[in-house]
């Protein structure tokens, strides 16, 4: 108790240091191993594939294509019952985590999963395909539109889509098929202006959408691209696991932190010696002259 009395400055000094090292060092953090996860999931995904017969793969394909031909002639379904919600999810939801695939955008540093739906748990960790939208399988008459957010503490996801421009590429990878799409339209609109991602009659359309202004949100960000062909076709052989690049922000930033602070318990630390020394010298001083006195009248 009586050391911690003696040293309550450094112990606050100590504790102050570590709380901003953890505050600026969670992002960072958040964001691995969000990444870490985002990556099992598409190794997880990609696994699954790799187990599937011709036959289940075929039916798959089969069953998604045929949902867009039906919304193609029916329109969005904007809001879903129960039963076409029940409908939706069972599409390319081969593993039944409900991913449907994975979105890669080389220019951003972006491989995120697509998960059914955009919900706000989705959202929060990966990217959402909107329900009642063409399933991002391509093909004449679709508009695959997906959903991220941008801007949180814990993960990156779509923060840096605003950095695209027209003629830039992006992939979309369902089952072991890719199909690449490049930018060809940006629009900032009203959250309620849904004008921009409807079928538009012989088209293949991918739309990525996010908030707007950054740490604002009130509009939304609209990347659409169009299909092209990549240089290999649209089949693609499942990789192995992806590997996502953790930031390495923390050391730069605790690091000069620990130093400020190593440097204060030094300073402090000298301080206490000064102060512990000038003490003893000023008893020693006293105790001098209280015997010089008692000496000086024991001489008279």
């Amino acid at each position: 108790m009586q050391w911690i009395k003696k040293n309550l400055f450094t112990i606050l000094l100590l504790l102050i240091a570590l709380a901003g090292v953890g505050l600026l060092a969670y992002p960072t953090f958040a964001n691995w191993w969000n990444s870490f996860h985002q990556s099992r999931a598409v190794a997880s995904y990609m696994e699954a594939v790799t187990n599937l017969d011709k036959e289940q793969y075929e039916e798959i394909l089969r069953s998604a294509e045929e949902y867009n031909k039906k919304l193609a002639n029916t329109g969005f379904l904007w809001k879903l019952s129960e039963k076409e919600n029940e409908e939706y999810n069972a599409e390319l939801n081969i593993n039944d985590t409900g991913i449907m695939g994975y979105i890669s955008i080389p220019k951003v540093d972006i491989e995120l999963p697509i998960y059914h739906g955009t919900d706000e748990a989705v959202l929060q960790i990966a990217v959402g395909h909107l329900s009642g939208t063409s399933l991002p399988v391509g093909g004449e008459n679709t508009h695959c539109v997906v959903s991220g957010h941008r801007g949180l503490p814990s993960a990156r996801l779509f923060t840096d889509i605003d950095k695209l421009v027209e003629g830039d590429h992006f992939t979309m990878t369902v089952l072991n098929r890719t199909v690449t799409y490049e930018v060809d339209q940006i629009r900032v609109v009203e959250p309620t202006n849904l004008s921009d991602l409807v079928i538009e009659k012989g088209q293949d359309y991918c739309t990525l959408v996010t908030c707007t202004p950054y740490g604002i949100n009130s509009h939304r960000l609209l990347v659409r691209g169009h299909r092209v062909e990549n240089e290999q076709g649209d089949a693609q052989v499942v990789a192995d696991a992806l590997m996502i690049r953790p930031i390495y922000i923390a050391p730069f930033i605790g690091g000069p932190l620990l130093l400020i602070l190593l440097i204060l318990m030094i300073l402090q630390s000298r301080r206490r010696r000064r102060r512990s020394r000038a003490l003893e010298q000023a008893w020693q001083e006293l105790e001098a002259r209280e015997k010089g006195a008692h000496d000086d009248e024991t001489t008279e």
